[in-house]
Formats: C-alpha cells, sequence, structure tokens
C-alpha cells in the first residue's frame, strides 16, 4: 500500500483535540471572516442535543479540519475549518460563562477549550488581526456596554439565550462526542489545491477570494500580515464592490485575453496561469504592480480623484460607455504615470477609445471580443494599437449617414461637449420639436399639430431623437419651456440660455423638418472632428473575430456545427463552419508549415498530438508516427487551437466570421 507523505490525517474527538495543551490555532490573512448565522448556530446546538441523549459509543461527525504548521511558529495555520472552530468556541464560552461560579470543576475542563495552558489572557484560537480583539473580548467576557453589532455577539448571545446553567453538564457531554479528520499538510503539500477541493461544497468562494487565499497561503502568518497590510488591503480600499471586476480587467490587459466572469472561476483560473509562483520572492515585485493598478482603477471609478481636468473629463467620457474599455485605460494611464507616454499621447488614445465606443453604439455595431485584441495591438506598440482601432471604428460617411434618422445615443455627453458645456449635470436635453407633441402644439406659428397631414407628423416623430432636434437648455427653462411651441420655446426658454448652440436657436423663424436636417449637417461636421477616428484607412466592415478572441464554449451546444461563417487563415479564405473542423485544419497545417512548434504545444499541455492511438475514440492520422487525437469537446479545441497558433506566432494572422447562429448562442 502506498503511503501518503505530505498529508497526514487522523480522525479525532474534536474537543479532545482543541483542549489539548499544545493546541494553539491561527486563522490565516486570507480566511474569510467569520459569517455563520443564527440558523447554522441553531442546527449544531440541536445536532449536539441529540447526540448527548444518544448511548456513549455514538458519535457526531463534522466534517474535516485542515491546517499546516506555521514554519516560523509553532501554531497551526487553519485552511478549512474557520466557521466551524469559530462557532465551536462560542458556545464553549457561553457554557463556560454560565458555570463558572456555580461549578468551577466544569468551568476548568471548559475553560480548557478556549484559552492556552501556558497564558489564560490568550485564546486559543487567534482570529484575524481585524477582528481578534472583537472575537476575545467575547470569549474572554471582557465586553463592554457599548452598543455594537458583529456576528460573535450575535451567535454567542443565541448559545446563552439558549442554554440554562442547569443543562450544561448535557451539552459538554455532547460536545465530546463531537469528531473530525484532522488533516496536516507536510511541507511540501499543496495547500491551495486541497483547500479548493474542500470548499468544493458550502459556499462558493468567489474569484477575489480564491486569488487572496492562493497568494498568501504559502507564506508564513508574519509574512502574511505585512503582504496583506502592505499590498491587500489597499487593492480593496481602491477598487471596493468592484475587487472582483479590477482582477478581470487587469488579467484582460495583461494577458490579451477575454477572460469570462461566468461563475466558474475564469478570473482565479487566468491569474494562477499567469502567476504560477507567488512565494515571498516573487510576490513584493508582482503585489506592488497590482496596488499601482488597483489606484489606477480607483481613479477609473471615481474620476474626481483624477487631478489634471482635462484627463479626469475624459476618463469620465469612457465611464458614459460603462467599463469595458478599462483594461485599455488601466494601461495608458499607468504608462502616463509611470512617465512613459506624454499627457497629449494618453488624452489622444482616451479620445480613440471614446470615438470606436460612440461611431459603433452610432452605427449599432456590437463591442464584443473587441478590447482584448486592441490590447495585444496595444503592447506590441503605439503604431499597431492606432491600426487596430482604426480597423474598427466606423468611417466618417459611415456614421454621418445613421446620425440622419438614429436616435441619439449618449445624448446629454455628445451635446455637451460639441456644444462646450464643461458640466451638463444642471441641463436637461431638450427636444425642440417634441417627442409627443400636443394638438396645440406649433413649429411655425400658423398651423397646429392637428393640422399637419399623417405623413408630416410621422416625419417630425422620425426626426424628434435625432442629432439636429437635439440641445442643452438649463433645467429651470426647461421646466419653464415644457410642451410649448417653438416660438414661445424660443423668445422665452431659448433666447435666454447660456449655451451658444441652443442662443443660436433664436435665429430661427420656423422649426421643421428642413430645420432639423440642416442642424443635423451642421452639428455632424462637429461631432465626427470631436470623436475622430485615427487618420488611417483601415476598417473593418466585415466583422471578423481574431481567432484568440473567439468564444470558448463547454460541451457541444445546440448549433455548435453552423457556428462560422467562414474562417480567415493567413488571407486564404476556408469553409469552415464549426470548432471541430476548424480544430483538425488547425492542427494538421500547423503539423505541416511548423511541426517543432505542434509538438512544442503538445509536450507542455499533453496532446493532442500523440505517437500511437492509444485508447479507443476518433483519431486523424498525421503521418505514420503521430495521431491527432479528434474526442474532447468545442472548449477543449479551441483552447487548443488557439494555443498552437500562439506558439507559432501567428495567431493575430488568423479570423473567425460568426454566422448568425454563432452570434446568438
Amino acid at each position: 500500500m502506498a503511503t501518503a507523505t505530505n498529508v497526514e490525517a487522523n480522525a479525532v474527538g474534536t474537543i479532545q483535540w482543541l483542549s489539548a495543551p499544545e493546541t494553539s490555532i491561527v486563522v490565516p490573512v486570507y480566511q474569510r471572516q467569520y459569517r455563520w448565522d443564527i440558523g447554522g448556530c441553531e442546527r449544531l446546538l440541536s445536532d449536539i442535543r441529540a447526540v448527548a441523549g444518544e448511548n456513549q459509543t455514538h458519535r457526531h461527525f463534522i466534517g474535516s479540519i485542515l491546517s499546516a504548521q506555521d514554519s516560523s511558529e509553532t501554531d497551526l495555520i487553519l485552511i478549512d475549518g474557520q466557521q466551524r472552530i469559530t462557532t465551536l468556541m462560542l458556545l464553549v464560552a457561553a457554557l463556560h460563562h454560565s458555570v463558572q461560579e456555580d461549578d468551577p470543576a466544569l468551568a476548568a475542563e471548559l475553560e480548557r477549550v478556549l484559552v492556552r495552558a501556558d497564558d489564560p489572557s490568550r485564546t486559543k484560537l487567534r482570529p484575524h488581526d481585524a477582528w481578534a480583539d472583537l472575537y476575545d473580548s467575547v470569549v474572554l467576557d471582557r465586553r463592554s456596554d457599548i452598543d455594537r453589532e458583529s456576528r460573535f455577539d450575535d451567535n454567542y448571545a443565541f448559545f446563552r439565550s439558549q442554554i440554562h446553567a442547569d443543562e450544561v453538564p448535557q451539552i459538554w457531554a455532547g460536545l465530546q462526542k463531537l469528531e473530525h479528520v484532522s488533516i496536516t499538510l507536510g511541507a511540501q503539500a499543496n495547500a491551495q489545491q486541497i483547500f479548493e477541493s474542500l470548499n468544493s461544497t458550502g459556499e462558493p468562494l468567489r474569484d477575489h477570494e480564491l486569488i487572496h487565499n492562493y497568494i498568501l497561503m504559502g507564506l508564513t502568518h508574519a509574512e502574511q500580515l505585512d503582504v496583506e497590510n502592505r499590498f491587500w488591503l489597499p487593492i480593496e480600499q481602491h477598487t471596493g464592490e468592484m475587487i472582483g471586476a479590477f482582477w478581470r480587467h487587469y488579467l484582460v490587459m495583461t494577458t490579451g485575453r477575454e477572460i469570462a466572469a461566468n461563475g466558474e472561476h475564469g478570473v482565479y483560473s487566468a491569474f494562477r496561469r499567469s502567476f504560477p509562483r507567488v512565494d515571498a520572492e516573487h510576490l513584493q515585485s508582482d503585489a506592488a504592480t497590482w496596488r499601482h493598478f488597483a489606484e489606477i482603477y480607483g481613479a477609473l471609478l471615481e474620476p474626481a480623484l483624477e487631478n489634471d481636468e482635462k484627463i479626469r473629463r475624459h476618463l469620465e467620457g469612457v465611464n458614459t460607455f460603462g467599463r469595458s474599455a478599462y483594461p485599455l485605460v488601466l494601461r495608458s494611464l499607468s504608462e502616463y504615470r509611470r512617465g512613459l507616454t506624454t499627457r497629449a499621447e494618453l488624452i489622444e488614445s482616451l479620445e480613440w477609445i471614446q470615438a470606436l465606443y460612440l461611431r459603433r453604439a452610432l452605427v449599432s455595431l456590437p463591442m464584443e471580443r473587441l478590447i482584448a485584441r486592441l490590447c495585444r495591438a496595444r503592447d506590441e506598440s503605439r503604431d499597431a494599437f492606432m491600426r487596430a482601432v482604426a480597423r474598427i471604428t466606423p468611417s466618417d460617411e459611415r456614421v454621418a449617414a445613421v446620425l440622419k434618422y438614429v436616435e441619439l445615443p449618449h445624448a446629454a455627453y455628445i451635446l455637451s461637449r460639441i456644444e462646450n458645456v464643461d458640466d451638463a449635470t444642471d441641463f436637461d436635453v431638450e427636444h425642440i420639436v417634441p417627442l409627443s407633441p400636443g394638438d396645440s402644439w406649433s413649429g411655425d406659428g400658423i398651423r397646429t399639430w392637428r393640422d399637419y397631414t399623417e405623413d408630416e407628423q410621422n416625419s417630425h416623430r422620425a426626426l424628434a431623437p435625432t442629432l439636429g432636434n437635439l440641445t442643452l437648455l438649463e433645467q429651470p427653462l426647461a421646466e419653464r419651456a415644457f410642451g410649448a411651441s417653438f416660438a414661445d420655446k424660443r423668445d422665452t426658454a431659448y433666447a435666454r440660455s447660456a449655451v451658444p448652440a441652443t442662443h443660436a436657436l433664436i435665429d430661427q423663424e420656423a422649426w421643421g423638418t428642413a430645420a432639423i436636417a440642416q442642424r443635423t449637417r451642421d452639428l455632424t461636421q462637429l461631432l465626427l472632428e470631436t470623436w475622430a477616428r485615427p487618420a488611417l484607412p483601415e476598417i473593418d466592415d466585415d466583422g471578423l473575430t481574431p481567432v484568440l478572441d473567439a468564444v470558448r464554449r463547454r460541451g457541444w451546444p445546440a448549433g455548435w456545427d453552423r457556428e462560422f461563417d467562414y474562417v480567415e487563415y493567413r488571407g486564404e479564405h476556408w469553409e469552415i463552419k464549426d470548432v471541430r473542423a476548424l480544430f483538425n485544419r488547425i492542427f494538421r497545417r500547423a503539423w505541416t508549415d511548423d511541426p517543432a512548434a505542434a509538438l512544442a504545444y503538445c509536450a507542455a499541455h499533453g496532446g493532442p498530438i500523440y505517437d500511437r492511438m492509444a485508447w479507443k475514440g476518433q483519431w486523424d492520422r498525421l503521418d505514420d508516427a503521430n495521431f491527432l487525437y479528434m474526442g474532447w469537446d468545442s472548449n477543449y479545441m479551441m483552447n487548443a487551437l488557439q494555443g498552437v497558433l500562439e506558439e507559432s506566432r501567428i495567431g493575430a494572422e488568423v479570423f473567425v466570421k460568426y454566422s448568425y447562429i454563432g452570434n446568438v448562442m
């Protein structure tokens, strides 16, 4: 029988284990805060009461407790089991405080569970420093009269309220029948992998919590405290509730690959691939970099933190379109702050990003699967980034054509810039022709809305939300002019407006479709100049997606065999419709054009090319001595073909064109 060398597991009595003089437990820094609620405490107490009533041979199993010896101390580092052990300690504390005056002998037994034998002022369980004093004050009965709220207080109070002093011996007898498997890790054990497997049930950890654990788990307790205080806490402070999004955007920026945040720990997996070693030596420089980017991320979330007014306004502009561009902006702002690029270059990049988003929104093009490819181009060179942005930014002609009839998106953002309004907070977007004119509304002061023909009314309604019919108007003036005819609004509101473009409407004798069309032409030119695309000829109207950004789908979802219209491979047009056929074609081509790269990829990843058909399944013969296995799912095949293309350094030269089915999958 093989013997485990890195993991020692023993079934032990939980109370006996906790009572042992040598037991001293430290909750590591990476552990989550204590979370058990009253419901969990109620179930635990019910189980203990039930086992207390059974005969002496009956035991109650509470699961496994995973710990490791701190290399620099005698304490046990509690890797998994914090919630259960902490709750048991609160229960024992409640029992102890109930009988400490009336039953000194029983109180002494209970006290051996709670405090160290060499120092009764120190608890055997030492929580995270952030809440250690709170825990100690409950367990050692040092709570003040100050009103406060904590899970420690709440759960302790619940136990005190549920247990009468006369019942303490019975509960104590039940506690002594608890058992668990004590798992102690050796020096070479993979604590993170074991923790993840044990944590596969119950409340799942989020990606950033897994990253936190992964970073700190291999360090001593002293090193954990140092990294936590100097790096992790500042990262949390800068990113707040968006810490999970920060890690995803940071990894998109650094890897140049799309990372799904779909509940399958894609962000954590990407982090582990990017940082396979997080020992104390490597961690210092890496963590300083993470903290640097977290600080920048905080400025993206709150542009008011940026001191440069012009840069601040551009960051606010980027936020108009959400946070998907953050990987690009992180890199640009970081390089500027580190003196690697000029202020003018930063502002130009922010202008390009806004122009890309706005123009694609105007012509109804999606932004999916674009940011990672731009991050790759940004890493290559500034010129490559400029060409990549130009390639996917709609042209002036295309934008001008749709502005004649499209409903203007992000109207306040657009109008504030082209009408030179620094802050549109106190302004309304004014529809010169109302979206729903009343019967008495008039554009020329002669005919009312009821006198317009049906075609005229439809034309006015269609143009009401377009660029030429919109302007900014101070809120008090907008409230006063609401629903009024054009002449009334012109004389009582527009004439008093401080916005030059709005004030200029006083020169209009009447307002209708012809006036809207003329104003659209005038403002369109301003819009195209304000949100200019890089002055390069590249533009991709065909919607090709770089294969490195292709969606990786698990299994074989419905429609997989018609996912693509075609594939472009280094200028060649391939009539390939699905991942399976693409996988086969890519690997056969790699075997022909660059067999060294194909073999290098397979050696590093354990396939899919083998020197023999080693098991049953579908194989494709490459030559007499090498075979391609064709039996895995869509997700594996896409990862593998992307990987071998990267190994051959031609990933950027292969594109897929999604079919209608592929786009809706």
